[in-house]
C-alpha cells in the first residue's frame, strides 16, 4: 500500500516539475536577474557595481518624477470611474426584464477584445486636429475652431484617460455581472417588502455583497494602470513634453530610445513593483475582511 502511494506521489511530482521548472527558469530567475542588474550601470554585456547610485539618482530624476505623476494621476482619476461606471452598466444588465441583455453585454465587452494598436489608432484619429470630434464639435458650434487635443498636455492627458475607460469598463462590468447574478433573489425580495427602494437596495445589499469583487478589480485596475503603456505611446508618444509619459514608457525609453542604460531601467521597473506592492496591500487593509 505504501509503496503505491509513493508511486502515485512520484507520478504526481513528475506533472508539476517541468511547469514549475519553467516558472523558474522564465520568472522567477528574471525577476532575480533584474534586481541585481538594478545595482550595476553599463550598457551591452559591460556592466559594474554601483551600489545604490541608482536608486540615489531616481530620487532626483525629474523625468521619473514626471513619469509617477502621469501614471498616479492616471490611477486616481481614471480607476474609480471606471469601476463606478462598471457597476452601474452591470446593475442595468441584471434588470431581467430588459431586451437584448446578450447585445448589450457582447457590445459593452467588445472594446477588450479590441486590438491595442487598433484602438489606441482609433483614438489618435478621433481626437486629431481635423478628425470627427473637432468636424462634430465645429458643425454644432459648441467650438469656433478645431482643438488641438494631442498637443495640449491637459486635453492630452484627457484623451489617455478616456481611451483607458472605453477599452477597460467591460471588463470589470462581467466580474460585477456575474457576482450580481449569484446573489439570492428573495434577498431583494425581502427588501423590497420592507420598502426599500432600489436606490438603497444598490447600496444596503449589491454594493456590500460585492465587496470582494470590488476589491479584486481594484487591485488589478490599480496593477495595470501602473504598468500602463500602449495607450500612451501609440496615443501620444508620451507627449507633449513628456506630458503624458507613464513610467513604463520611461523604462521603455531607458532601455531602447535614449543610450541604453539598463541598469537604471531596472532600478525604475523596481519602482513599479514596490508601488504596485504597497497599494495592493492598502486595498487589502482597507477593502480586506477582519479575520
Amino acid at each position: 500500500m505504501d509503496r503505491k502511494r509513493n508511486k502515485i506521489s512520484l507520478n504526481g511530482w513528475q506533472f508539476v516539475a517541468i511547469p514549475s521548472a519553467l516558472i523558474l527558469l522564465f520568472s522567477f530567475y528574471p525577476m532575480v536577474q533584474s534586481l541585481l542588474l538594478s545595482f550595476q550601470s553599463g550598457k551591452g554585456s559591460v556592466y559594474h557595481y554601483v551600489g545604490i547610485d541608482n536608486y540615489i539618482r531616481l530620487l532626483s530624476d525629474p523625468i521619473f518624477k514626471q513619469a509617477v505623476f502621469n501614471t498616479v494621476l492616471y490611477l486616481v482619476v481614471q480607476v474609480p470611474i471606471m469601476l463606478l461606471i462598471g457597476l452601474v452598466i452591470a446593475q442595468l444588465l441584471n434588470n431581467p426584464k430588459l431586451r437584448f441583455k446578450g447585445f448589450y453585454r457582447t457590445a459593452i465587452f467588445l472594446p477588450c477584445v479590441t486590438s491595442l494598436v487598433s484602438y489606441a489608432v482609433l483614438f489618435k484619429s478621433i481626437f486629431a486636429v481635423d478628425g470627427i470630434l473637432n468636424k462634430m464639435l465645429v458643425s454644432i458650434h459648441l467650438i469656433a475652431e478645431p482643438v488641438a487635443w494631442l498637443m495640449d498636455p491637459t486635453w492630452a492627458r484627457v484623451v489617455i484617460i478616456a481611451a483607458i475607460t472605453w477599452r477597460w469598463t467591460g471588463y470589470n462590468m462581467i466580474f460585477y455581472l456575474s457576482a450580481m447574478q449569484n446573489i439570492d433573489p428573495s434577498i431583494y425580495e425581502a427588501a423590497s417588502m420592507d420598502g426599500a427602494s432600489k436606490f438603497r437596495q444598490f447600496f444596503g445589499i449589491t454594493i456590500p455583497m460585492l465587496k470582494p469583487i470590488i476589491l479584486f478589480t481594484a487591485i488589478i485596475s490599480t496593477n495595470g494602470t501602473l504598468q500602463l503603456f500602449d495607450e500612451v505611446v501609440n496615443i501620444t508618444k508620451g507627449g507633449p513634453g513628456n506630458a503624458t509619459m507613464t513610467i513604463s514608457q520611461y523604462i521603455y525609453n531607458l532601455s531602447f530610445v535614449y543610450t541604453p542604460n539598463f541598469g537604471y531601467a531596472a532600478t525604475v521597473s523596481y519602482a513599479i513593483v514596490i508601488m504596485v506592492a504597497v497599494l495592493a496591500l492598502f486595498q487589502l487593509k482597507i477593502g480586506g475582511e477582519k479575520r
